[in-house]
């Protein structure tokens, strides 16, 4: 028998790192900024990589066949990637952002103030592959204008 399971939003995926998801999706509904304050470590890490460098390297994840969730604000660019990852990487001008840290994310379908999605969870759990990331940095990295 085939399955009728729907898979999730993307709004109810990212509300899972939440303590209370079902609180964190009605204010994330109810209010009009769009944002949610959730924490890394629990379902994902978060790298950033700041400005040219992270802009370009988005575009080369889809290349690679890696698009998991990107999101991007004025300053830098973060690739939602599996948990520990932060803990584990290397790469010079990079940030992690891991267990015991909060990250800022906006609504799955809105803008806020220029935080935005590149590339918008689909709501399965797949997320950015680090090693795929790391090729695409290093790709980028050649093209940053000087």
């Amino acid at each position: 028998m085939e399955s009728t399971r729907h898979p999730r939003s993307a709004l109810h995926w990212l509300s899972e790192a939440a303590a209370d998801p079902d609180t964190c999706r009605e204010a994330w509904e109810r209010t009009g900024c769009g944002l949610a304050l959730l924490p890394a470590g629990r379902h994902w890490d978060v790298l950033l990589a700041p400005g040219a460098l992270g802009l370009l390297t988005a575009p080369l994840l889809h290349h690679l066949g890696s698009p998991g969730p990107v999101y991007a604000d004025h300053a830098d660019t973060g690739f939602l990637v599996p948990v520990g990852t932060a803990a584990r990487w290397l790469g010079t001008g990079v940030r992690g952002i891991g267990a015991g840290t909060w990250v800022a994310l906006p609504h799955p379908a809105r803008h806020h103030h220029g935080l935005r999605w590149l590339t918008p969870p689909d709501g399965s759990g797949r997320l950015v592959d680090p090693v795929l990331l790391e090729l695409a940095l290093h790709d980028a990295a050649t093209r940053v204008p000087r």
